[in-house]
């Protein structure tokens, strides 16, 4: 490949397909290297958590849902943690004249 000919926006576009080829390749032999630790310490009947001390590594799953603290008044099925963007009934509650607290369950 001739890195001479290529232009500014090819040259960025393939740093970043390296980079993303390089973190795959990382990925895929730090899981292989999970794997193979994993065999040796079954081979004398232990987990990874127990020879390291550590608590078994967990995945990125999602979270349970918070608990409601807000409710809607016209519509009980409808809640709100008061975590993140506000639901439209909520900012409609608060264009009416109410307050956060009259939605407070």
């Amino acid at each position: 490949m001739d890195l001479e000919s290529l232009s500014r926006d090819d040259l960025k576009k393939l740093r970043r397909d390296v980079e993303k080829a390089i973190a795959s390749v990382d990925d895929r032999n730090r899981q292989r290297a999970l794997e193979a630790a994993e065999r040796a310490v079954a081979e004398f009947g232990f987990t990874l958590a127990d020879v390291t001390g550590m608590a078994p590594a967990r995945g990125r799953g999602r979270r349970a849902p918070l608990p409601a603290k807000y409710r809607n008044p016209a519509n009980p099925a409808q809640t709100w943690s008061g975590r993140g963007r506000r639901p439209d009934w909520v900012n409609a509650a608060l264009a009416e004249g109410k307050a956060l607290s009259d939605l407070a369950i």
